[in-house]
């Protein structure tokens, strides 16, 4: 194999393709790329056989056909030190050389035919869907999202496919945030999307995408973009019972007022105290003796008596970060009961903490 390809090209190919690869062992193929140069284009892949991403690139000199592997770390970067300009990848016996005018380099390569297959997709059955509300919709459940969690299904979100609407869903157990797409649907299923390829669907993709799914994979596909990843096998929690089916108090806040307070709050302690007045609510830290933090904001409440609310305002705010509405609501029973926050298809259950 032999090419010149812009620096500037190889370098964004090498970035999109850094968080595919194995990065604690690199005595694995799983740990380099995959550089494939046929019919004047470059096809470029990485995985960590749990998500797996292919670039076809046609702004690239092809002088000989061929394959190579090398390592993607080590390959990203040789290329940021280099200039701008032409960069030249040449295979001789068992190396890749990197070459560009006085400078020389060379890495060692895998055999390049026992690279990982990708998924096939033919015939595989596809999801009609707004590919833009999708990865909007995916934004807004990624934080609450659980890393880590020894019920493995919770380290995903849920795609709940029905016939009338599609269900975006994550879970940390405290709290849980669900976004509603309307959308007809001939299929219904359910399949758990793991939160590291919820974040890459996200820097990856905008729009005019295909997807297509198996029993054990997701490919998402979009002009010169192939990507997979492997779906969480297992049972997501009963969701929808989580979900408040009436709330005794239903509130309509301001979102910039809110916000404000909560970061004042937030400075001393992520844990504040609410307190509803009739006419006004109260912001309060919580926990640090020494050091206290209040504000309020004047607002009808509609409460006769006080009501207090003690809550992890990153929750809060998580969900505040991610609306377009001017106003939101929240629904509430009793201050140790879950509550809900609410704007347009978007809503976040929270525990409050119990003081």
């Amino acid at each position: 194999m032999r090419l010149a390809v812009a620096k500037s090209t190889l370098e964004s190919l090498l970035i999109n393709l850094q968080p595919f690869l194995e990065k604690k062992d690199t005595s694995q193929i799983t740990s380099h790329i995959l550089l494939i140069a046929s019919n004047d284009h470059l096809t470029t892949k990485a995985t960590d056989l749990e998500i797996g991403l292919k670039i076809d690139t046609e702004h690239v000199n092809i002088q000989t056909d061929g394959k190579a592997t090398a390592n993607g770390k080590k390959l990203l970067d040789i290329v940021r030190i280099l200039k701008e300009g032409d960069i030249v990848l040449e295979t001789i016996e068992d190396t890749l050389h990197i070459r560009q005018d006085n400078s020389r380099f060379k890495l060692p390569m895998f055999n390049a035919e026992e690279f990982p297959a990708f998924p096939e997709m033919d015939n595989l059955p596809s999801i009609e869907i707004d590919s833009m509300q999708l990865i909007q919709m995916f934004k807004k459940v990624s934080p609450a999202i659980d890393t880590n969690n020894p019920k493995y299904e919770l380290n995903g979100a849920l795609l709940n496919i029905k016939e009338n609407e599609i269900d975006v869903v994550g879970t940390d157990t405290r709290r849980l945030a669900i976004g509603k797409i309307p959308n007809k649907n001939s299929t219904t299923l359910s399949m758990i999307i793991p939160k590291k390829a919820i974040l890459e669907i996200q820097k990856l993709f905008f729009d005019q995408i295909e997807i297509h799914y198996s029993e054990t994979n997701l490919i998402i596909t979009s002009p010169g973009y192939y990507f997979f990843t492997r779906l969480i096998n297992g049972k997501y929690p009963d969701y929808e019972r989580i979900i408040p089916k009436s709330v005794k108090y239903s509130l309509t806040l301001p979102k910039t007022k809110i916000i404000e307070a909560i970061k004042q709050i937030t400075i001393i302690s992520q844990e504040i105290k609410m307190t509803f007045e009739p006419e006004s609510i109260v912001f309060k830290s919580l926990g640090d003796e020494n050091s206290e933090a209040q504000t309020q904001i004047d607002i009808s409440t509609g409460f006769e008596d006080n009501f207090v609310l003690a809550v992890n305002s990153r929750y809060l705010l998580d969900f505040l970060s991610h609306i377009d509405t001017e106003t939101f609501t929240m629904g509430l029973n009793e201050p140790n009961l879950p509550f809900i926050v609410e704007s347009g298809n978007f809503a976040t259950v929270i525990m409050p903490i119990i003081i």
